[in-house]
């Protein structure tokens, strides 16, 4: 992007978001160590990110610091909050002030970047198969490709769990819950007055809902729409899994309402035996904050004793399902069609070599790497993760906290990742029906009785058709 038009942003933008300066290097984009660059043109690039949080912003300027010995390059990092993405990209499109680099893209922000013209796919190809498309995790590149073309770069992705205790399984004699069936069986086997077999989300109106149904909906077979826009939510696969999810929680869980803070609660309290929750909840099981502990009787005496009792599941599959799958997020960059294109591809490939288990590092229970390593060294950034300490300012790494079958289990997820409409070219329908939640009121209404699953499919299929038309 030539100096002209970043100044004119710098006005255009300045009234909305704090910007600052920062000087950045380059990288080859061979997944090795820059090499300085000593003649390279000075340019100055724009770079938007969805993150907000200003712990997370200091250390993302400490990466793009480590950027600067090989070139001038200057970035303005411009925060972009994630519920005011749309609007933001839309008036800045209109005014000719896109930035280079998107950073911390949802799939559903680079599906609505693409679908407005706004992406440059050559580069975003170039810069994965420079570094080596073979790096990456096949189904994050799946995640983030339409048609052959590129729409962005997969840094990261955080996955919905089962979370289940490892101690209590192995008594029981149980199977780790990797099925329908075996959730079922370790839910029944294990339920009693003071523990619930599993805890999950009800609340409806609530996003965290329909992720947590997703993720066991997704191995059942179960899609919000084909690639037809096709609406097929109320398929006997959907049916099923609102029936099994309803189910468990009637059957074998705590009663009432149950969130985002309730299902957390009650597994670090010792009270449930499974439950499903992001991979957000790994720092927290660590006991790193103060606000959400684990209080299990034996925590007392050990706080990592929930951590090291843990397992964790991934992927499931219902018996209607093809193969094993659950929910998750990819977190990419993407190169804009208006972009400076070298400087900003030299960027993101920095970020994804010599900045890579630094960024990682900034919040490494949401950013599991979807890029093991480079060509020289195919476990490089895996180990590095691994080796992240699990907060700031604590000594405890995820190795030594985690057992290898759970951070095994956390590296090889990406490969069964799905997430409702994107692989089908719909992701304004996801993003839209995530917005107005029809999927989590079936949900509640199923758990809670007030109707039967093929009703509640029904009628939320015919919400999601009503979404679908108003988009088009």
């Amino acid at each position: 992007m030539n100096r002209s038009r970043g100044q004119v942003r710098a006005g255009v933008l300045a009234a909305v978001f704090l910007a600052a300066a920062f000087m950045v290097s380059c990288t080859p984009g061979n997944g090795q160590p820059p090499t300085p660059a000593p003649d390279v043109d000075h340019h100055n690039i724009t770079v938007w990110t969805t993150e907000t949080l200003p712990d997370r912003i200091a250390k993302l300027h400490v990466v793009i610091g480590d950027f600067t010995a090989a070139t001038g390059v200057k970035a303005d990092l411009v925060t972009v909050p994630s519920h005011r993405f749309n609007q933001v990209l839309t008036s800045s499109a209109a005014s000719g002030d896109l930035p280079d680099v998107m950073a911390s893209l949802s799939l559903g922000q680079v599906r609505t970047m693409a679908a407005a013209g706004h992406v440059d796919f050559k580069t975003n190809e170039a810069i994965v198969q420079s570094l080596g498309e073979q790096t990456w995790a096949a189904r994050a590149l799946e995640l983030t490709r339409d048609n052959g073309q590129q729409l962005a770069v997969p840094g990261a992705a955080w996955h919905q769990l089962i979370y289940y205790r490892k101690d209590l399984f192995a008594q029981a004699g149980l199977r780790a819950p990797r099925t329908y069936a075996d959730i079922v069986a370790a839910a029944r086997k294990l339920d009693s007055p003071e523990l619930a077999g599993i805890v999950a989300a009800n609340k409806t109106g609530q996003a965290f809902t329909q992720q947590s149904f997703e993720h066991v909906a997704v191995g059942n077979g179960c899609e919000m729409v084909d690639a037809k826009a096709g609406i097929t939510f109320d398929s006997p696969q959907c049916v099923a899994a609102l029936g099994f999810y309803g189910d468990l929680l009637k059957n074998y869980s705590v009663p009432g309402i149950q969130d985002i803070d309730t299902v957390r609660s009650a597994y670090f309290a010792g009270k449930a035996a499974m439950a499903i929750w992001p991979t957000n909840m790994l720092d927290e099981l660590a006991g790193t904050r103060t606000d959400a502990r684990p209080s299990c009787p034996e925590c007392a005496k050990d706080p990592l004793f929930l951590a090291r009792n843990t397992g964790v599941v991934a992927s499931l599959q219902g018996p209607d399902g093809q193969q094993p799958a659950h929910f998750g997020e990819v977190i990419s960059w993407t190169v804009t069609a208006d972009s400076d294109a070298e400087p900003a591809r030299r960027f993101v490939e920095y970020f994804l070599t010599d900045g890579y288990a630094d960024w990682l590092a900034i919040a490494p229970e949401e950013r599991v790497p979807v890029r093991s390593g480079s060509t020289a060294n195919p476990s490089e950034y895996a180990d590095a993760w691994m080796s992240t300490p699990v907060a700031a300012g604590r000594t405890e790494r995820f190795g030594s906290v985690y057992a290898k079958d759970v951070l095994s289990t956390l590296l090889q997820g990406s490969n069964d990742l799905k997430h409702w409409g994107i692989v089908q070219g719909h992701g304004d329908l996801a993003s839209a029906a995530m917005a107005e939640l029809p999927i989590a009121k079936a949900v509640s209404d199923v758990a809670a009785g007030r109707a039967q699953p093929q009703a509640a499919a029904t009628k939320a299929a015919a919400s999601l058709r009503s979404i679908l038309k108003s988009l088009k």
